[in-house]
């Protein structure tokens, strides 16, 4: 059963797509305005949205660019009693899948919906058969610590033990998850993800464990749960410390008992799945604080694994830094050819507290910000003089080239002061 949500400020129009649409099959919700669209989206699943463009407050336009924002979009139909072209192109450079005008054509908006709907089942399909196509991740470092990191994923990843990665944000523990996965006997199954501190207390059992349809207002239609979607797989539980007490005791009776009930089930659902749990809290001093169940710590705590943060292992700087750069390089299409000595001494003193670098960018906090950015990011953390003037995005990429990047980056600082200083060479 597909569900399709109507946006329109005309109830008339809502009425008459409602009863149309569902005596076809479909389940309906109606919103009147783009921001109950929203609100609406935020809360349940769809698969298709037919929005108007003419709404009050927020227009549909602008809840089409946010629509599009959502993670797991639906497909939008924009509908328009006086549209133009030019609404139509922007429409669709905006992300609709299709256009329509009133009065509608019953059976062009069916058909445009079963494309639709079609279409958002490919999208989810090549989605899901990338994370299943994962690749063997790449840790890099030849310091001790990673050295016997990576031994322990190829001694301890073969087996069905369940695993918790302890380390400080941004320390790459789902990388290492993922090697684990990459490196079992699960390795050709689903890798599943579900971040345990970025979902809402009363979203994440329907996210762990699906629900059933009408088991709670807005439930339109059964939804898979992580745990399902991971049988025969890797299920990643990430910052674990962060889950509630009431949701720690479902996934301790699920490992327990190999099978759990969605959210207003009957029907048990057994599940094969072995789980990798991570942290940045000391569980133990959680459970002292009566945060966190010590009977599902243990049940978690079977292989422990531990991922050095980076200020302890700095001889594998030069190394990420390459690495990176050879990436960014790939990314962008920039011929990268050298990082400079100098570059690598600034990054060698830097403290890198909570400092995550991941992929081209290294990311200070929660910005990512770019290679060069980074240099000039640790230059005013090094208490660099110019470190001042580099306070905005100076080196986002663009259309433009890395030259006139060069360029309007030096126009920021002294008129002296060269590309050479971001320890970056390149050819134009």
């Amino acid at each position: 059963m597909h569900n399709i949500l109507i946006v329109d400020d005309e109830s008339s129009i809502r009425r008459s797509l409602k009863g149309v649409l569902e005596d076809e099959g479909y389940t309906t919700s109606q919103a009147e305005s783009g921001e109950a669209c929203l609100d609406t989206l935020r809360k349940y699943g769809f698969d298709v949205v037919l929005l108007d463009i003419w709404l009050p407050g927020m227009d549909g336009l602008e809840t089409l660019e946010k629509i599009r924002e959502l993670e797991n979009a639906p497909e939008v139909i924009m509908i328009s009693g006086h549209g133009t072209i030019e609404t139509a192109v922007r429409a669709t450079k905006l992300g609709a899948y299709d256009f329509l005008e009133k009065p509608l054509s019953i059976d062009k908006t069916l058909i445009l919906i079963k494309n639709a709907i079609d279409a958002k089942r490919l999208r989810e399909e090549n989605r899901d058969l990338k994370k299943q196509l994962i690749p063997k991740s790449v840790i890099v470092g030849e310091s001790v610590p990673m050295k016997a990191l990576r031994q322990q994923i190829q001694v301890m990843a073969p087996s069905n033990g369940r695993v918790l990665v302890y380390g400080e944000s941004g320390t790459g523990k789902e990388l290492v998850a993922r090697a684990i996965h990459s490196h079992s006997l699960r390795k050709d199954e689903m890798f599943v993800e579900v971040n345990c501190a970025a979902i809402p207390e009363d979203l994440i059992e329907s996210e762990l464990f699906g629900h059933r349809q009408g088991s709670f207002p807005g439930a339109t239609a059964d939804k898979e749960g992580t745990f399902q979607k991971a049988h025969g797989g890797t299920l990643f539980l990430d910052e674990i410390g962060d889950m509630s007490l009431k949701t720690q005791s479902k996934v301790l009776r699920t490992l327990d008992e190999q099978r759990f009930l969605p959210v207003g089930g009957d029907e048990p659902i057994t599940v094969d799945a072995r789980v990798i749990a991570s942290t940045n809290k000391d569980l133990e001093e959680e459970i002292s604080r009566g945060n966190f169940r010590e009977d599902l710590f243990y049940r978690l705590n079977v292989i422990p694994f531990s991922v050095p943060p980076l200020r302890e292992r700095k001889e594998d700087i030069p190394l990420l830094a390459r690495y990176f750069l050879k990436e960014f390089s790939a990314t962008y299409g920039r011929r990268m050819r050298e990082i400079s000595d100098d570059a690598i001494e600034i990054l060698m003193r830097y403290s890198w507290p909570g400092i995550f670098i991941n992929k081209p960018w290294i990311c200070h906090g929660k910005r990512a910000v770019t290679c060069a950015r980074c240099f000039t990011e640790i230059h005013q953390h090094t208490g660099n003089p110019h470190g001042r003037l580099c306070s905005t995005d100076l080196f986002s990429i663009g259309s433009a080239t890395l030259v006139q990047q060069q360029h309007r980056f030096s126009a920021a600082l002294k008129p002296k002061l060269k590309m050479k200083t971001l320890g970056i060479a390149a050819k134009e």
